[in-house]
């Protein structure tokens, strides 16, 4: 049988053991409507509320606080709509960067053809905003400012509580997809002045299909989807309680162990991204050095198509994700390794390897082998690799 490596936990993470158990009695067992006032109702609702705390406690907010949605994407689309259709009457400007998960991006351009003004801020050749640039677009019209914690693709970790602390300043509320850097590293919303996070389960080792989206105290939103009374009257729909769970349960074994899931990725990661730079000519790592998720390594490979790339390690059994969006039946290659300064060609030729807690070095090790044979198969069909070799 063929070996089998999966390097794209950034894409989704395969659910633990202990979530899945947590999950299935809630779907046949005990089944009952959160909102019903009978005991089969009143038990899913106790299950909700410790679901809700428990990931409370592991960003530092109350119980109250915490939102159950149907994604990270779902979050997203609340926390800029709801601000931003709460706040018009005081301001039509939102702040937003230009490495954003397109959750983000697509709604803040949804926005632009609604009448708003938004302000895409550069980010430098690490994918690190621009705290500069973003300090001298705020207006006093600016009502959002919306930031993600770390790079979905290149993994960059960005100055969060600078920026928490510059929208404090201007009173201004400031929403952060952390979607990729929950689970990863230590969220603490109090601290970094956060008043809306959005959190997807699926990235976490939890079910696909369930998301959440904190918002602080006193935060003016409004509604995104109307219905029924559910989550305190401002997500309507019948709650999906196994799914609750199964994201309670995962974000409880999280940060169990966070320091150990972060030194087991660290490690295996920085094996990956030395051992490629060092087998594989005219490669480079995207993103920065060290301010970066554990187990993110994104790594341009010259002269060759990271389609061409994802079908050969395909063929051995390897899985990641890469750079170049006409996988996804785009002309243009990533707007994030653009942003950061790669050229269309170096771009088109990117590949995101992403670890997680199943990861073995034995895994790495079968990359290292497989990979730098593959680049010099491809690298033999092009003749602008062969005219670089040749010193043209």
């Amino acid at each position: 049988m063929k070996k089998r490596v999966y390097l794209d936990y950034s894409a989704t993470t395969p659910m633990k053991q202990e979530v899945l158990n947590a999950m299935l009695p809630h779907f046949n067992v005990q089944f009952g409507n959160p909102s019903s006032i009978h005991c089969f109702g009143r038990e899913n609702k106790a299950v909700i509320d410790q679901a809700r705390q428990i990931i409370a406690k592991t960003i530092n907010a109350s119980a109250d606080e915490v939102f159950f949605t149907g994604g990270g994407s779902e979050s997203d689309n609340w926390a800029i709509k709801g601000v931003v259709s709460a706040l018009k009457g005081k301001g039509k400007h939102i702040i937003t960067s230009k490495i954003e998960h397109h959750a983000v991006l697509h709604t803040c351009e949804f926005l632009e053809k609604e009448g708003f003004e938004v302000t895409f801020v550069d980010v430098d050749e690490f994918g690190i905003v621009d705290l500069n640039q973003l300090q001298r677009s705020i207006r006093p019209d600016t009502i959002l400012i919306t930031i993600m914690y770390a790079n979905n693709e290149i993994g960059t970790i960005q100055p969060i509580k600078e920026i928490g602390e510059l929208a404090k300043k201007h009173n201004i509320t400031f929403h952060v997809d952390a979607v990729q850097a929950y689970g990863n590293v230590r969220i603490d919303v109090q601290e970094l002045k956060i008043d809306l996070l959005s959190l997807s389960a699926h990235k976490v080792y939890g079910p696909k299909g369930i998301g959440l989206l904190y918002i602080k105290k006193g935060t003016k939103i409004i509604q995104l989807i109307h219905g029924g009374a559910q989550e305190k009257r401002r997500r309507a729909g019948t709650e999906n309680v196994p799914a609750i769970v199964g994201f309670g349960k995962a974000a409880e074994l999280a940060y169990q162990d966070l320091e150990g899931h972060v030194k087991h990725l660290t490690f295996l990661r920085d094996k990956l991204i030395n051992g490629l730079l060092e087998k594989i000519p005219y490669s480079r790592l995207n993103g920065h050095p060290t301010k970066r998720l554990p187990g993110n390594a994104n790594i341009s490979i010259e002269y060759i198509e990271g389609e061409a790339l994802l079908l050969s390690l395909d063929m051995v059994g390897i899985a990641c994700s890469s750079g170049s969006a006409c996988t996804s039946g785009s002309l243009d290659p990533s707007h994030v390794l653009m942003a950061i300064g790669l050229s269309h060609e170096v771009a088109h030729g990117s590949l995101r390897f992403t670890i997680g807690d199943f990861t073995s070095e034995e895994d790495v090790d079968y990359v290292l082998k497989e990979l730098p044979i593959i680049v010099e198969r491809l690298r033999q069909m092009s003749p602008l690799y062969e005219k670089v070799k040749g010193g043209n």
